[in-house]
């Protein structure tokens, strides 16, 4: 599978902003299967270290998440930012050919973005090629131009804003517009 679907918990929205977990399935939209998975939890510590720097609203919105969506980002486990980067890099190398890989985050500004400036933070290179970047967000809206928006519809798995059960979910929907937009492109 060369589709990736990456989402991020972050302590801010903006380019710098600290991660604090990340979690990645592999997937195939033409079928919706779900693949190989990674999940690791970053110290915010490690991220602050880094340069990244965390937004005051954003850490307001956390306090009034779930217990375990919090809970979850307070890992003991947590590695640093760099480790994190290193590992998912290696996740990638072991389960794809980078020269295909399409990366999928949610917003054009977002996922992707963040992800790119912590590897530069960190001097760990990112593997994918920019041009392979891919947004949730504009298949969700081409979906509903069809009239069809499963992000809702499919039932949610997990905590939400665990950063692996988000990636899931992102995967199963944009699978599910995929799917339809190639129907719909079968049709005429």
């Amino acid at each position: 599978m060369n589709h990736l679907m990456i989402d991020l918990e972050t302590m801010g929205n903006k380019p710098n902003a600290p991660i604090v977990s990340i979690g990645a399935v592999f997937f195939d939209p033409s079928t919706g299967e779900l693949s190989a998975d990674f999940y690791r939890v970053v110290s915010l510590k490690s991220s602050v270290d880094g340069g990244a720097i965390p937004d005051p609203d954003t850490i307001m919105w956390w306090m009034k998440q779930s217990e375990p969506a919090r809970m979850a980002i307070c890992d003991e486990d947590a590695i640093s930012i760099s480790a994190a980067l290193i590992k998912l890099n290696t996740f990638i190398l072991d389960n794809t050919d980078i020269d295909n890989v399409q990366v999928w985050g949610n917003g054009a500004t977002f996922d992707n973005v963040i992800l790119r400036a912590s590897y530069e933070r960190e001097l760990v290179p990112c593997l994918w090629k920019f041009w392979n970047d891919r947004d949730v967000r504009t298949i969700v809206e081409l979906g509903r131009s069809l009239g069809f928006n499963p992000r809702r519809d499919i039932p949610f798995e997990g905590d939400m804003h665990n950063a692996l059960a988000d990636a899931r979910h992102q995967a199963k929907y944009v699978s599910a517009i995929w799917q339809k937009l190639i129907m719909a492109q079968q049709i005429n």
